[in-house]
């Protein structure tokens, strides 16, 4: 059976990774440009990963929220997911329906061995 994954919006942690991932299987995954895939957003992110800068900031809440911009401007794009193959193409919204059914006629003899047995549950 192929396995294919589009992220539309938001892609987030754990949630993102059990959403059939590439490193839980999927065969193809695409994100459209408009979209955040991250380990968290930016606002938790920014305020672990910044917390030394925002402490000692004079005004810590504009630098909280200079350090979210940056963080979301640098890391919460899809083409650095795809930089980190996460994502193996970032595709136009309007051309969804032709990369899904290429995908799938790519796919169309994808052939998985299931593994064999390792327990049964023999009749006694």
């Amino acid at each position: 059976m192929p396995r294919i994954s589009l992220i539309l919006r938001k892609a987030y942690g754990g949630a993102y990774i059990v959403m059939d991932s590439q490193s839980i299987g999927a065969d193809l995954t695409y994100a459209w440009p408009t979209n955040e895939i991250a380990v968290m957003g930016a606002e938790g992110a920014a305020n672990v990963i910044f917390r030394r800068q925002i402490a000692e900031a004079e005004d810590s809440e504009a630098m909280r929220t200079r350090m979210v911009k940056e963080y979301k401007a640098e890391l919460m794009h899809p083409y650095y997911a795809a930089e980190r193959g996460l994502v193996d193409d970032v595709i136009d919204p309007a051309e969804t329906r032709e990369v899904l059914i290429r995908s799938l006629a790519m796919l169309r003899t994808k052939h998985a061995d299931l593994p064999s047995r390792k327990h049964g549950n023999p009749p006694q």
